[in-house]
Order: C-alpha cells, then structure tokens, then sequence
C-alpha cells in the first residue's frame, strides 16, 4: 500500500482491467526485423495468417496480397506474413534476406513476422492453434487463414487460392463486414 495515499483513493485511481487478448493472439514473436510483435496488437483487425517462401511457384502471391492489404487496410484488414522453410525448402535465406527480398521484388508492406515453423510437431503456437481449430494444417507454402475480429479463425484456404480467388475474396469481406 502506498503510504502518501489513502487506499480509497489508490482503489479510485486503478485503471480498468484490460480486456483479455483473445486466445489466437496471445502471442508473442518478432519481425522479420527483429522487432517484438505481439499478437494482441491486432485485435478487432480481421487477419490474413500466410505462410510464405521466396522461391515457390505461388510467390507471385505475394502481388496480390499486396494488394488485397491496400484495398482494405483502412477497414482493419492485416495481412500477416509468417516466411517458413517448411516446404521444398524454398525460404532458405535468413530473415534479413526474405525482408529485402519482399521490399525490392514485391514492394511488401504488410506486417512480415519472423521464419518460423508452420506445420507438424514443431509449428509455432500461432500456426498449431490455427490448424487444430480449422482442421486444416498448411500443406505447402502460401496456406492462407482468414481470422475475424475477436480472434477467432474463420476460414481457410490451400496454396492454390490465390488472394484475388473470389472465394477468398468473398471470405475476407465478410470478416469485415462483421463487428
């Protein structure tokens, strides 16, 4: 107890409980940059959860997630980008060099997290969490997942539905549209 203050007004000063991060994004990592990220950051924001590589047949997805994270970012749309090796071992490169290669090929701009594991025994929480509420695990590079608002997975799609699918498409405004 503070000895300047009485308890009544110390109990009148608390700041309210912040509300609890939801589950999914209760985690914390880094950026390709080596900045701390924490999840919580992206509550109430509708997420794209990808798992990427610099040397698969699907990077050229990497255009138009671009663009999908330009056309609705200002209605809360994060496109989040988890760079892995897990499959064909096609993200060989450290995190600085995804990060420029991103920068200079794609000219990316959404959030790019650290290389990580995303599948089997080893996945990061995030991409363990995500396939045992989806029932969908990636199977190769450029699995997409559609989280809602409160951080609840809403749907997810393999490697090939690229971001201008208009299924996906379709998945990613409903999410926005919800509140």
């Amino acid at each position: 107890m503070n000895k300047f203050l009485p308890a009544a007004l110390l109990a009148a000063l608390a700041l309210p409980a912040a509300a609890a991060c939801p589950p999914l994004l209760d985690q914390r990592m880094s950026t390709l940059q080596g900045q701390p990220a924490n999840l919580c950051q992206y509550e109430d924001q509708v997420l794209v959860v990808v798992n990427t590589a610099s040397y698969c047949g699907f990077t050229g997805q990497y255009k138009g997630l671009e663009a999908l994270y330009q056309k609705y970012r200002d209605r809360g749309l994060v496109v989040l980008g988890v760079p892995s090796n897990d499959f064909g071992r096609q993200e060989p490169g450290s995190n600085a060099e995804v990060a420029d290669f991103c920068e200079r090929t794609y000219k990316v701009r959404f959030p790019m997290l650290e290389k990580s594991v995303v599948s089997g025994k080893d996945a990061i929480p995030l991409y363990r969490a995500l396939a045992r509420q989806t029932g969908q695990a990636p199977g190769w590079n450029f699995h997409k997942y559609v989280v809602g608002r409160r951080g609840e997975p809403l749907a997810a799609f393999p490697s090939a539905v690229a971001p201008e699918d208009p299924a996906f498409v379709a998945a990613v405004e409903k999410a926005l549209g919800a509140r």
